[in-house]
């Protein structure tokens, strides 16, 4: 084949393109014909490229003209395949190469040729040309923060599917002084044919409407045919990406077309700092405050929710009596024993969501089964050839709907307390 019969063919090819592109936007076009034309462009393109493998080892460019050196432009480094069937021998080495990349030193074995794409392709690193070679690529599905951490431990609810939406009736109390338990029942001790006042319960409604999550983006059919992996990376990113923006607004969401999170609910507890205590620092007294502020029904199912910076502050934590002290966070046999973790018996979780420390949500204790989240068959991935049919490339869909609030309105007055030492199941620290 000469460069003039070249031209043809890719002229040939070009307008199948705008044949496919044609087709893709007639509603009635179905999806058999669109696979068919979508194979008739695999198959011109595969003559193009065996007729250049073929004709006495000439190279062309897209304009059919031969390239007189394409040898010495894009030949890689290694002159065989590795015995693993890739150019690198581990996958530290082709660390090292991505990351001489960085640098400014390109290795040639990191180089896959194809034109731009809008999503991820071969051509840019960052965008999948560094998971071509697959022998490495399940140790890329190893995660590197732990995502999901409390949407799990909410009280969920699945909403059926003919609803998008969901009321639950529960009892509106914010006092458990005389007159206020179950929203306002009052009892009375009373002697023979005495008289007592009628009181009744006080009903709310807590409505939950399903709101959407989701992620999206393209890969080139080129890449996922060498990167087989590909599809499980993207479908596991982007499931990681909705768990960890669900986990944010269960901790701080604002309840605008998200869920209502921890430290904008009403019935939040902020515990004040103590009178002289520095910016920034955490205090024994801060911790046993916070715990006086729990309301008793949660302490069973609470756990402390932290910034990871705040753990240097634990572990130095000392109850003092006298000249001596007991460290507050520490096993018996100090640093050379795994910490406890604990704090009133309760597990301490670093979160990345928690609040920078020194503002208020830097360390939150929670019962997180006096959430509710309702959600409509948890997380749902999909994938489609049409969106991006002409371009030749796959769009990956990943969607989340879901909402979610404390059950409580407001935080509680207790029976015998001082009436402003509120209790709830989510008490903060407030900010220093």
């Amino acid at each position: 084949m000469d460069s003039k019969e070249l031209k043809i063919l890719m002229a040939d090819l070009a307008a199948k393109q705008i044949e496919a592109r044609e087709l893709t936007e007639k509603p009635e076009a179905s999806e058999v014909d669109i696979s068919n034309m979508r194979q008739e462009i695999k198959n011109i393109k595969s003559k193009i490229e065996m007729q250049k493998e073929l004709d006495e080892g000439k190279e062309f460019n897209d304009e059919g003209e031969e390239i007189k050196d394409m040898k010495s432009v894009n030949e890689p480094i290694y002159a065989t395949p590795k015995d693993n069937g890739g150019p690198f021998k581990s996958f530290g080495e082709q660390l090292q190469a991505i990351r001489n990349y960085a640098k400014g030193t390109l290795d040639n074995r990191l180089l896959e040729v194809q034109n731009a794409a809008s999503g991820n392709n071969e051509t840019v690193p960052s965008e999948g040309g560094f998971l071509v070679q697959t022998d490495f690529a399940t140790e890329l599905l190893k995660n590197v923060y732990e995502t999901g951490i409390l949407a799990p431990k909410c009280r969920k609810i699945a909403i059926s599917s003919g609803a998008n939406s969901i009321k639950i009736n529960g009892v509106d109390e914010s006092s458990r002084a005389d007159g206020s338990r179950w929203g306002g029942v009052q009892g009375y001790w009373s002697e023979e044919a005495g008289t007592v006042t009628a009181s009744k319960p006080k009903f709310r409604q807590i409505e939950l409407k399903l709101n959407k999550l989701m992620a999206l983006g393209y890969a080139t059919d080129e890449l996922l045919q060498d990167a087989t992996a590909l599809e499980t990376v993207m479908s596991q990113a982007f499931a990681d990406e909705l768990k960890f923006k669900l986990d944010d607004a269960i901790f701080r969401g604002d309840g605008s077309g998200k869920p209502l999170g921890i430290l904008e609910a009403g019935c939040l507890v902020s515990q004040a700092k103590e009178s002289g205590q520095a910016a920034d620092t955490v205090l024994f007294e801060n911790i046993v405050n916070m715990w006086s502020r729990l309301i008793a029904s949660s302490r069973a199912n609470a756990v402390w929710l932290i910034n990871q910076e705040i753990e240097p502050q634990l572990y130095g934590m000392v109850l003092s009596s006298g000249v001596s002290s007991v460290p507050v966070y520490m096993p018996a046999n100090g640093l050379s024993s795994t910490p406890y973790a604990t704090l009133f018996g309760k597990p301490v979780i670093p979160i990345e969501h928690a609040s920078a420390v020194g503002d208020a949500g830097d360390i939150v204790l929670a019962d997180l089964s006096q959430y509710i989240l309702a959600d409509k068959g948890g997380i749902q991935t999909a994938s489609s050839i049409h969106i991006k049919f002409v371009e030749d490339e796959t769009a990956f869909r990943a969607v989340y709907r879901v909402d979610g609030q404390p059950v409580r309105s407001a935080a509680v007055t207790p029976y015998k307390a001082t009436a402003s030492r509120t209790l709830s199941s989510f008490v903060a620290l407030a900010a220093r």
